[in-house]
């Protein structure tokens, strides 16, 4: 069964990891959208996910309630 796995997958081209490294890193390709802009966009998407993200936890007046003390009175203990 090993050597039947073993045959089928060595008929398939497939290349290691480095070697389609090594092959992208001598070509001399140009840059496109994502090599020009990736950072950028990614950072200013991030910005604007977490100005959101504090401008609806601050300023549109939800009550978070994250703590019950003071709000909460224990209630009397019935001896029955």
């Amino acid at each position: 069964m090993f050597l039947l796995t073993r045959n089928a997958l060595n008929r398939f081209k497939i290349r290691s990891i480095q070697q389609i490294r090594s092959r992208q890193s001598h070509e001399n390709h140009s840059q496109d959208f994502h090599d020009k802009y990736g950072n950028t966009v990614l950072a200013s998407g991030t910005a604007f996910c977490v100005i959101a993200w504090v401008f609806i936890a601050t300023q549109i007046g939800i009550e978070w309630n994250l703590s019950p003390v003071g709000r909460v009175a224990p209630k009397e203990w019935n001896d029955e």
